[in-house]
């Protein structure tokens, strides 16, 4: 498990990742050192990022980091851990619903919903997408269980993990769910279904989960509401103020790649669900019977359906757009897909479809045995015996979809998917040896060449086995990647020299350089100036991530 979380595998990347875990460790320190109950629960309030209020996004991933933290140690793995128990959660409780509302397709609704890449990789990201995709999944399947049964214990989930799920990203999570209900009631002819969905206990629960930390947070820090409401809130949806921008269909494709490598069959399971609403839709606008409404299922594909197009749709029109935010379009898609496979099993997937799937299979393959080539090896071509071999086994992979499904059915594709994914996440995540990885030409596993291309770890290891472990780092001209990545795993803040100027004592830099060749003319250029002449020597380049490590002697007086 520690590998796949990261703990001897994929080091943090990204900027989110090692900076939120900085904040929670932050938080883990203050609580550590408070002096009586009052001051320990003070210290759970704001969170700090080096000393200083962070206010983008509320407390629910830190407080989760922190306790792991405190009982596990701080580590890549538990730093990922709280986004990974949500996962499973959510995708335990998906099994259980589809198995009291819709049985039949369970089992395949929660295999397909953790074997997709969309899950599977923020499962494992020290972020709060997760954090709030899951509990609002939990909600909204809450939700529609009381409108099946009418039973106010169902109620109770909307309220609560709506709650949580506020707590993890702010109000985006309410008013998803207000949203996906209302279109809902809207297409159902259903006026009254908001009101009666309007459940006192309900609201004084959600309020209850929510207000303390947003009164807390806003009595310690008055900037609080301006900053987190209005800056990364509206404007990060009306604004490209933080350089997010991407064009309107970006979610279209971000959804097809997070559904891999169901995508094929999902499409289609979405086409049908939209299908089968649009009929019933038809049925409903001509004043003719439709069918009984409390029975199981009848409205089901319409819910899914809602709860999967609003959030693209949505977020389509913000203009700071990044993956995680349609994460919450991913788990009815993955119900629609497993119902739809269950409700295939007779007939069977069309020659298309199933072809299609096995393609898509086969190409996922071909990647993963690849991807090492090319992270060692950058665009050039791996050798035809390489190539050969790799597509061997991506056929391998294909035919192996197609034969299980025409000996044993629809029933066993799901199972046959899996262990294609299995074994191809053993090989990204370097568990055990593979003969593909030799076959391209290199020596190490390819969680190691990820590492040293996209993680700040083995970077920061090789700097603290040259010098003291209290030898200021700074940086200069770096991605936001590794200069919080070098932060974390110092557990210090490292020097920006464009931020905080030129440290005057010794320290190791971080230059960002162009290419796997020597550092860019321009950057050297202004590297001199804000030196000022002071000694300066090359160490060592990291070409993986085109960085130049310098030691930079003392200013004198």
């Amino acid at each position: 498990m520690t590998p796949l979380l990261g703990g001897d595998g994929l080091g943090l990347v990204g900027a989110d990742e090692p900076r939120y875990a900085q904040i929670a460790h932050e938080m883990l320190d203050r609580f550590d050192h408070a002096d009586g109950f009052k001051a320990r629960l003070s210290a759970c309030v704001t969170p700090y990022l080096y000393g200083r209020p962070w206010l983008e996004k509320p407390a629910l991933y830190y407080w989760r980091a922190m306790f792991v933290f405190q009982e596990f140690g701080v580590h890549d793995w538990s730093a990922r851990l709280p986004s990974t128990s949500f996962a499973f959660i959510m995708v335990a409780l998906i099994y259980l619903h589809m198995k009291r509302f819709r049985p039949g397709g369970h089992l395949d609704a929660a295999l397909i919903t953790v074997a997709s890449t969309g899950i599977i990789a923020f499962a494992r990201g020290a972020s709060t997408d997760m954090q709030m995709a899951a509990p609002l999944a939990i909600g909204l399947l809450g939700w529609y269980a009381w409108y099946e049964t009418d039973s106010k214990f169902w109620l109770f989930d909307i309220y609560f993990f709506t709650g949580v799920a506020t707590l993890a990203k702010g109000p985006v999570a309410p008013l998803l769910a207000i949203l996906i209900i209302a279109a809902f009631a809207f297409l159902r002819r259903e006026w009254n279904l908001l009101e009666r969905s309007l459940w006192w206990p309900g609201i004084a629960l959600y309020f209850a989960i929510v207000l303390p930390w947003f009164i807390a947070v806003q009595h310690q820090n008055p900037t609080f509401f301006r900053e987190f409401f209005f800056e990364h809130n509206l404007e990060r949806f009306a604004t490209d103020r933080y350089a997010h921008f991407h064009p309107v269909w970006y979610y279209l494709v971000v959804a097809l790649l997070g559904m891999m490598p169901w995508t094929v069959v999902a499409v289609r399971a979405l086409v049908d669900g939209i299908q089968t609403s649009v009929a019933e839709w038809r049925i409903r606008h001509a004043g003719k019977k439709a069918r009984p409404v409390h029975r199981p299922g009848d409205a089901f594909p319409e819910f899914l359906v809602l709860w999967a197009l609003i959030p693209i749709v949505f977020f389509s029109f913000s203009k700071s757009k990044l993956p995680g935010y349609i994460l919450p379009s991913i788990p009815p898609i993955t119900i629609l897909t497993g119902d739809y496979l269950y409700r295939r099993r007779r007939p069977g997937l069309n020659r298309w479809e199933l072809l299609g799937h096995a393609v898509l299979v086969g190409g996922m393959t071909l990647f993963a045995l690849t991807l090492p080539w090319f992270v060692a090896h950058g665009a050039h071509w791996p050798p035809a015996h390489a190539l050969a071999a790799a597509g061997l086994a991506s056929c391998g992979a294909a035919l192996l979809i197609l034969i299980v499904v025409n000996g044993w059915g629809v029933a066993r594709l799901r199972l046959a998917t899996t262990c294609v994914l299995v074994v191809l996440m053993l090989i990204l995540y370097g568990v055990g040896p593979f003969f593909g990885i030799a076959a391209f030409g290199a020596t190490k596993h390819t969680i190691h060449l990820l590492d040293r291309a996209y993680s700040a770890r083995p970077l920061y290891e090789r700097l603290e086995g040259l010098v003291p472990p209290d030898e200021t780092i700074a940086v200069f001209r770096v991605r936001r990647d590794v200069e919080y990545g070098l932060s974390f795993y110092s557990d210090r803040q490292v020097v920006n020299y464009e931020d905080s100027g030129v440290p005057d004592e010794q320290h190791l830099l971080v230059v960002r350089v162009t290419g796997r060749g020597g550092a860019d003319l321009h950057t050297l250029g202004a590297l001199d100036e804000y030196l000022e002449g002071r000694p300066y020597e090359p160490l060592f380049s990291w070409p993986e991530q085109g960085l130049m490590v310098y030691m930079v002697g003392s200013r004198e007086n």
